[in-house]
């Protein structure tokens, strides 16, 4: 099978050429965190999905990973001074990263808060050597609720429960900012993360009308089929994850990771327009 160029909607090739002609201004993006969740399937690594509601403002039904937008309270350099934080440094996070110390720290701390909101997967353990082995208990989702709506800090949650956030479990996979003509803009990190053993994931998120466990390479195959929907980063990564045989050799590429921004732009595609990719995913597609 070919791999199809998704072309874009119409309402978005119209967004692109208001801003093109100066009749749109340029929406300052947020930065975000998303989380690839990975267990192994029959054929390679299965990933996470939930489909967003409809309603929603940004990427409506479509599919995506765990994450969102990064909490002031993220920056909170009490985590680190409490002995809170496992795994590799802030300073190696940031050189993974490409960014400062203060906001690797806050991205890494966003993905592991987003990916317990949205799929109740906690990436923390009772020191650096463990991991959770269940979140379903009500005390649990009593404190992923207060999370969500803010009324409990990450800091707070890790130390009340005496964990450690295990770091050392995520993996930097790629970095991707909506397009300058977007109304809503996000500057987003994408992280890997395979499920912890005894964890199941859980359909908690409020912005999802449904979550389901799909083959990367399967997922991919729907999206072209156009049996679901999916932003492009995420369709893109999908079928990157799928060229890894299972979910420990996608860590083991991780590893030698270095996240460099990527800003797609709209380009002419025949008839059709399509969003620009970065070189090393457009070889990934011809290479198929």
């Amino acid at each position: 099978m070919t791999v199809q160029r998704l072309p874009l909607p119409e309402a978005l090739v119209a967004h692109a050429q208001a801003y093109a002609a100066g009749d749109a201004p340029a929406a300052e993006p947020r930065d975000a965190a998303t989380v690839v969740l990975l267990r192994p399937g029959a054929d390679g690594s299965e990933v996470y999905l939930l489909r967003r509601q409809t309603s929603m403002a940004f990427a409506g039904g479509m599919c995506v990973f765990p994450g969102g937008g990064v909490d002031p309270r993220d920056f909170d350099d009490e985590l680190v001074d409490r002995g809170l934080w496992s795994g590799p440094s802030p300073a190696e996070w940031a050189e993974r990263l490409g960014c400062d110390e203060p906001k690797a720290r806050a991205l890494v701390c966003a993905a592991v808060r987003e990916t317990f909101e949205e799929s109740g997967v906690l990436l923390a353990g009772a020191s650096a050597d463990e991991v959770v082995a269940d979140t379903t208990g009500e005390d649990w989702e009593a404190d992923r609720v207060a999370l969500e709506t803010r009324e409990l800090s990450l800091t707070a949650f890790l130390e009340n429960r005496s964990l450690v956030l295990r770091t050392d479990l995520l993996g930097a996979w790629s970095g991707w900012l909506t397009p300058v003509f977007e109304p809503r803009r996000y500057r987003t990190w994408f992280f890997v993360a395979r499920l912890p053993e005894g964890q199941v994931t859980r359909d908690v998120s409020t912005e999802s009308s449904s979550v389901t466990w799909s083959g990367a390479l399967e997922a991919v195959e729907q999206v072209e089929a156009e049996q679901i929907m999916m932003m492009p980063p995420t369709w893109l990564t999908c079928l990157d994850v799928a060229q890894h045989a299972d979910p420990d050799a996608v860590l083991v590429e991780a590893q030698g990771r270095r996240v460099e921004m990527f800003m797609p732009e709209v380009v002419a595609d025949g008839d059709a327009y399509i969003l620009s990719t970065p070189p090393a995913y457009a070889a990934l597609m011809a290479a198929r």
